[in-house]
This record gives C-alpha cells, structure tokens and sequence, in this order.
C-alpha cells in the first residue's frame, strides 16, 4: 500500500490509473468500511482510500475534535485489507481558498439530518466534489447507511455529468443489528445495548408505519424509556420520490437520529 501526502505526487501516480475504485472516509476504520474495500477492489483493478476528517461537515467544535481517530490502527487494517494507494492530505490540500458555499444541492438536503444540522449536506458534497477532482476515480464506493447524503451525492453527480459512478453498498450491521459506524467507538456498553434496542423497536414497527398506523408517539415513548436522552428525527420516507430522477414505485425507508449521551446516532431501516 502506498501512502501519499502530497496531492502533486497523488495526481502524478494517479495519472496512470484506468480503472480506479474510490473509498472517502473519516477514518475510524471499521468493518463496514472494510466491506466496502473490498466491494471496490472485486470491482476496480486499483483501489484508493482517503482519510480526511472534514471539518466543514461538523456544526460543532467539540463534535468535531471528539471524532474518534487513530492513525495507526486504520493504516494497520488497510495495509491487511489490500488497499493500493491511501491518501491522506492536509485541509490546505483540499481547500486551497476555503469551502463552496454555494454548491448546489438537492432540496432532500433540507430534510432529516439537513434541518438539525444546516450546512452538513453542502459541506459533503463539496468535499466530494474536491476529491473525485483531484483523484478522477472510475467509481466512488458509498455506504447505504448515511442514505440521505448517498442519495444527495448521487443526483449531484448526475446533475453535474460527472463521470464518477456511484456505487452503493449495504449497510453492515454488528450482531445486535447496530449499524456499523466511527461513532459507535465512542458508546459504553450499556449505549451499545440501547442502541440495539432502538434498532429492534424500529425494525418491527416500520411494516405498521407504511400501513399508516399511528404509533409514532409510542415509539418515540418507548425509546425515551430505553434511555436515550434526545431524538432529533423519526421518519418514514419513500426515497425514490426526494432525488431526482424520482421513481414510480415507492421505497419506504425509516429514517433515525438520536444521542446518546453526546453521541449522535443514524440510520435508515
């Protein structure tokens, strides 16, 4: 595995690559990151990582600097996991005058996570945007669990022409049905145990939601009385009619943020 620094050097050795599958990530590797490596490497002859914790994306500092990181554990699993090249730039490498505060995104990005956190959706995709640039890759590999912003890069990239294709990949779970995610490293076990009652709950009662039962307050009860102390959204949607282009059939996706203790959590079931 090669490891870059420099975006010079990167372009220069990238330069070369026709068929090069792209995995963006904050670190705090964990295995869902590591399905989708090896999503891309089965599918791409090269495979490129980065590693960059995007301040932009983060409405607070104390969110931010609490971001679990550990650059040597995450070199370590990419190293066994067969990665060719990981790329790890500085901010003035990816923001050379500052982020786009006029990106043009989906209005999708004014709803769930887009209301609690303004500005989140924006800062994404316009890191996105600064890397398929610099790397030029084939395919950029994207996890379903952050649904809403797969859904907003991709009709970003659509409506930009943008020759990167989109890759999707399944949400991975740990065995208590929690979805995989950096953010679970910084749960007790107790969390843990709550966040997987959270998912149980969730799980059972989407089918009585898409069939227009009125349950949402018990279920919003229920999780209070599981211990989670804030729920910023619970909420059905069918996805295929929020980007475009939108589609005839429905697909019901139910949609979740909440903390536990500072801990915020998603997913969509």
């Amino acid at each position: 595995m090669k490891i870059i620094l420099s975006k010079k050097k990167l372009i220069q050795i990238l330069k070369e690559e026709e068929d090069l599958g792209f995995v963006p990530t904050m670190g705090g590797i964990h295995k869902a990151h590591i399905y989708i490596i090896k999503k891309s490497i089965s599918l791409c002859k090269k495979t490129i990582v980065t590693i960059f914790v995007n301040k932009p994306q983060f409405n607070e500092t104390t969110d931010y600097k609490k971001y679990p990181r550990n650059i040597k554990k995450d070199i370590s699993i990419l190293r066994k996991s067969k990665v060719d090249y990981l790329y790890l730039p500085t901010t003035k490498q990816i923001y050379p005058s500052g982020p786009n505060r006029n990106i043009k995104i989906s209005s999708f990005g004014k709803r769930l996570c887009g209301k609690s956190r303004p500005g989140h959706f924006k800062a994404v995709v316009d890191v996105i945007d600064r890397f398929i640039k610099i790397i030029n890759p084939n395919k950029i590999f994207l996890g379903e669990k952050d649904m809403q912003q797969l859904k907003i890069i991709e009709e970003f990239i659509n409506k930009n022409q943008i020759k990167t294709k989109v890759i999707r990949c399944k949400t991975i779970r740990e065995k208590n049905g929690v979805a995989c995610s950096s953010r679970n490293f910084l749960l007790s076990k107790n969390d843990f145990i709550i966040a997987s009652k959270v998912y149980e709950l969730l799980y059972k009662s989407k089918k009585l939601l898409i069939m227009k039962k009125n349950i949402l307050k018990k279920v919003k009860n229920k999780i209070f009385q599981f211990g989670v102390k804030k729920i910023d959204y619970i909420e059905l949607i069918d996805i295929n009619k929020q980007t475009r282009p939108f589609k005839k059939n429905k697909k019901y996706k139910l949609f979740v943020a909440y903390y536990l203790g500072s801990t915020r959590l998603i997913d969509n079931i």
